[in-house]
């Protein structure tokens, strides 16, 4: 009888492992769909902000500041969990993303609501980047893409459910609930996170050396450069006076992180993060991943509306379908990456991707919804190989003491690979607007006329070719993508065995 005991009481303790790192699943799920809807909840309620608070001229700061903010803790954050651990990052994270909400909920004017995005944005570099670590902790790496796969679903429900019910609230109760609504999401995930995720103790927390005036340079130069891309072209010239104040004031003190990273004990953005092959590889392609993802989130409505004539519904519903075979081909790209390796598959995913970008400027004029509909569903697909295996890859390449930085790293790459997109692509599109109608415009004021009706069929077709110039340049980035990959990233990533917990 005594000899069953220990076997027993061992299967009992493997039940409360597994509903722990169940409950432990749960509250990343609840904490990335805090992340993931953020942005898209907010967007469709826009006009009643504005309507209630005005501010329409700096509106946009309500997702340019939350990015930025978010972009610019990444590397910050990914040192930090290393250092103390995932769960104090993320437990002070949650907390300083749902004061974030609160303040947003009570705002009095539009720079209120805008100083308290970038409070939320500031929690929210510890749920993106902590959240992403945590799977990798969980889990080894042959059951790694169950995680993953989850946390992909999370992102593509609110891709698709984040607009909807942003408008709901707007319309039918208030837009402050839209903020309110992350209170008791984020306070499930909290009180899951305190009662169930318990990481063992390890020496990097007994003798933790805090790099503080690394983090401040890296705040400081990230969000110098970062307000350059994103307001450049836009609030002001790309050659204005503040447009290059902005830009030499951002290479100044990118200088100024360099010095002082390289005097530091232990660096926010240590060396070894552009040394080691795979990870630099890994960092270039997902930055240009972040770069290509522009094309589509932000061009692709604008030309199903105005060149396809969709109502903004139909638009969206256009966009929406790579977020149903995005987590599909990431759940089974496993099958793949087992036998040819982590780096072929992701070169398959980002071949397949560019071919496609290619074939969207081929689509006839002005065509029918169900063609820009096929490619978005292939190319959702395409990039669902791309990314996750890169993402499982490089996780697996080091150890628990190096994995937060690591994972913030990449997502730190293509964060600014999207807010590079976005200022760079914006160029292009205008560009090719201006030469074919012969003068100077933008893609928003040709947009807005036709909307109104006092823009000719020449004019759909000016956005057709804007647009289409612009997805040539998104296969450019991929192209480039699967170059570094070719040349740079080993042929086998170096895995390091049993890395769960």
């Amino acid at each position: 009888m005594g000899s069953t005991t220990p076997a027993i009481r061992g299967g009992a303790d493997r039940r409360q492992d597994t509903r722990r790192r169940g409950a432990v699943v749960a509250a990343l799920m609840l904490s990335m769909a805090l992340a993931a809807l953020d942005s898209t909840v907010v967007s469709t309620a826009v006009p009643q902000i504005v309507g209630d608070l005005g501010g329409f001229s700096v509106f946009s700061w309500l997702f340019s500041g939350y990015l930025l903010a978010v972009t610019v803790t990444l590397p910050v954050y990914g040192k930090l969990s290393d250092t103390f651990g995932r769960k104090p990052v993320l437990v002070v994270g949650a907390a300083v993303f749902l004061l974030g909400s609160l303040l947003c909920a009570v705002a009095w004017n539009m720079g209120a609501l805008i100083a308290f995005r970038i409070v939320q944005g500031l929690g929210g570099g510890a749920l993106q980047g902590t959240v992403q670590t945590l799977a990798a902790d969980l889990y080894p790496l042959a059951e790694r893409p169950k995680i993953q796969s989850k946390l992909s679903t999370v992102w593509a429900v609110s891709a698709v459910a984040g607009p909807g019910l942003g408008g709901v609230l707007a319309a039918y109760a208030d837009w402050r609930w839209i903020f309110l609504v992350n209170l008791p999401i984020g306070a499930a995930a909290l009180w899951l996170i305190v009662r169930h995720l318990h990481e063992p103790q390890r020496e990097t927390a007994r003798h933790a050396r805090v790099d503080w005036a690394g983090a401040l340079a890296v705040f400081a130069c990230g969000g110098v450069l970062l307000t350059a891309l994103v307001q450049g072209g836009v609030a002001w010239p790309w050659l204005s006076a503040p447009s290059l104040a902005l830009f030499g004031a951002g290479l100044a003190l990118a200088a100024v992180v360099v010095r002082v990273e390289r005097r530091a004990a232990e660096p926010i953005i240590p060396g070894w993060v552009w040394r080691r092959r795979t990870i630099a590889a890994v960092n270039l392609a997902l930055g240009a991943l972040g770069l290509l993802m522009v094309a589509p989130t932000v061009f692709l409505p604008t030309y199903a509306q105005s060149v396809l004539g969709l109502a903004p519904v139909a638009a969206g519903f256009v966009l929406s379908v790579w977020t149903l075979s995005w987590p599909v081909s990431a759940a089974f790209s496993q099958h793949i990456y087992r036998r040819i390796g982590f780096r072929d598959t992701a070169l398959l995913g980002i071949g397949l991707g560019a071919l496609i970008l290619c074939a969207f400027p081929f689509l006839p004029y002005p065509g029918s919804w169900w063609q820009p509909t096929l490619l978005m569903l292939l190319l959702g697909g395409a990039l669902g190989l791309f990314q996750l295996p890169l993402i499982i890859g490089v996780q697996s390449t080091v150890g628990w003491a190096e994995r937060g930085t690591t994972t913030a790293s990449v997502l730190f790459c293509r964060q600014t690979g999207q807010t590079l997109g976005a200022s760079l692509f914006g160029a292009v599109a205008n560009g090719a607007l201006a030469a074919r109608l012969g003068g100077a415009g933008d893609l928003d004021s040709v947009t807005r006329a036709l909307d109104a009706g006092t823009a000719p069929e020449a004019t759909r077709r000016a956005i057709a070719e804007a647009v289409h110039a612009v997805y040539f340049g998104a296969a450019a980035a991929a192209a480039v993508a699967f170059v570094v990959l070719l040349l740079v990233a080993p042929r086998r990533f170096p895995v390091l065995e049993d890395l769960a917990g």
